[in-house]
């Protein structure tokens, strides 16, 4: 064998790496990006374990169905009216610093759930008052978290990698939402309602202090990045240097036709997914006839679909924009998700087997989510410096459209049936779909071309 590498032709290579060989790329940026999915999975066991621990908290709170509803709505403005601000933290402060900050926030306020009951706070305001104030503190902490996953995305990946980074993160949603509920119930079940708050609060202060040991804001802070993996992340041009004037160019921003079909057409993505999270599993329940447990079970199968199809999706749209461009090649992957959503969710409302329909429905959240990449990379292409700031103000569009869906599904479900309801959903969806002709990332901001 050594006979023959001696007598290779200049040029060629045995395969075997030799002392002038340069080394391999690191690669960094995927630990920082299996952070971010860890951290996205700590997001909704904190968002999503409240709906279990309600089945003790209520009677032992002495609360109503309507006064928990205004607990699970708290989160959600204080999640939705921070959406801006906690990008434009991230812009500003970098996304190691917002990001350990955040998660130490909402991570102490979920362990403060467990004894809000008790705080001094509800001698002033009652049970109901702490509780409210509480989950509306952890919904502020939680609205840093989506912009500034996306904030160290634009800096961590290259453009051909960035659709699959942020499908990563994102999927998270899809672990958390679905290991939560049995995992949270046996905690609840077994220890009480309250230690399940205390072990998601552990779990995720401990998570941040990994984040913070462990990430740098940009690539070539990182004592481990080498030369190579440098060069895949930027490629060609010129790294974008962190954002220290806090200035934000509103005007440009409003200017710029693209930033507001992206933030409508995500509004609709919104208000399909919302209808997932909150209604998914009393459809499969009551209205498909599956009994209890197997309906538990049968309810995580659109959140195992979104594990799957928002990373591919993502995948896919890098591959599109290395091939066809940037504004076709998000566009392609935006609008046929969105499109083969609304076409799963329409014949999942009226297909007559029951099973069926719950995988057609599952479907159609796969595919919802399969856009995520194009969506969420949308801002980066828009502006890398302003990544924090535009995905902030994409999320509060979809928190928009997301607050609408909880209210009025059940409504057009009581006067029309369910079909109905999920037909109105499949309709937002095409909508959100038809609006990516108007969507040109590529084109940047108004001041910018």
């Amino acid at each position: 064998m050594t006979g023959i590498t001696q007598h290779l032709p200049s040029g060629l290579s045995s395969g075997r790496p030799t002392p002038t060989d340069p080394p391999p790329p690191s690669r960094i940026r995927w630990a920082i990006l299996s952070l971010l999915l860890t951290i996205s999975v700590v997001t909704y066991i904190d968002r999503v374990n409240i709906s279990v621990t309600a089945r003790q908290m209520m009677p032992a709170l002495g609360l109503t169905d309507l006064q928990m509803g205004k607990v699970f709505s708290a989160f959600v403005v204080g999640y939705a009216l921070c959406q801006i601000p906690g990008g434009w933290l991230g812009d500003r402060w970098g996304a190691r610093l917002v990001l350990t900050v955040a998660l130490l926030w909402w991570s102490c306020f979920t362990a403060l759930t467990a004894v809000a009951p008790v705080l001094p706070i509800a001698g002033l305001v009652g049970i109901l008052g702490s509780l409210i104030l509480v989950r509306f503190l952890i919904g502020v902490g939680e609205a840093a978290a989506l912009p500034n996953f996306n904030r160290a995305v634009a800096n961590w990946l290259g453009t051909n990698e960035r659709g699959l980074g942020i499908g990563i993160a994102i999927g998270g949603l899809g672990i958390g939402s679905a290991i939560t509920p049995p995992l949270t119930a046996w905690i609840m079940v077994n220890f009480g309602w309250q230690v399940a708050f205390y072990a998601s609060g552990l779990l995720g202060i401990l998570i941040a202090g990994l984040w913070y040991s462990y990430a740098t804001d940009r690539p070539r802070e990182h004592p481990h990045v080498n030369a190579a993996e440098l060069a895949l992340i930027e490629g060609a041009a010129r790294p974008v240097p962190p954002v220290t004037s806090g200035s934000v160019p509103w005007l440009a921003i409003a200017r710029t036709p693209t930033i507001w079909w992206l933030v409508l057409s995500y509004s609709c993505l919104g208000y399909v997914a919302y209808l997932y999270l909150s209604w998914f599993y009393l459809y499969v329940v009551n209205v498909r006839g599956f009994e209890v447990l197997r309906g538990a079970w049968l309810s995580s199968t659109p959140f195992l679909a979104i594990v799957f199809f928002c990373p591919v999706g993502g995948w896919v749209t890098d591959r599109l924009v290395g091939r066809f461009g940037v504004n076709r090649g998000r566009a392609w992957v935006g609008m046929s998700g969105m499109l083969l959503a609304a076409v799963s969710i329409g014949l999942g409302a009226w297909v007559d087997g029951a099973a069926t329909a719950i995988a057609l429905l599952s479907l159609g959240a796969g595919w919802l989510y399969f856009t995520v990449g194009a969506y969420w990379s949308s801002t980066v292409d828009l502006s890398k410096p302003h990544a924090g700031t535009l995905s902030g103000l994409l999320n509060t569009g979809a928190n928009v459209g997301g607050s609408l869906s909880p209210m009025l599904t059940p409504w057009l479900a009581e006067r029309m049936g369910w079909a109905a309801a999920l037909d109105v959903a499949a309709v937002v969806a095409l909508v959100g779909a038809l609006m990516w002709v108007q969507i040109k990332p590529g084109d940047g901001l108004h001041s910018e071309r």
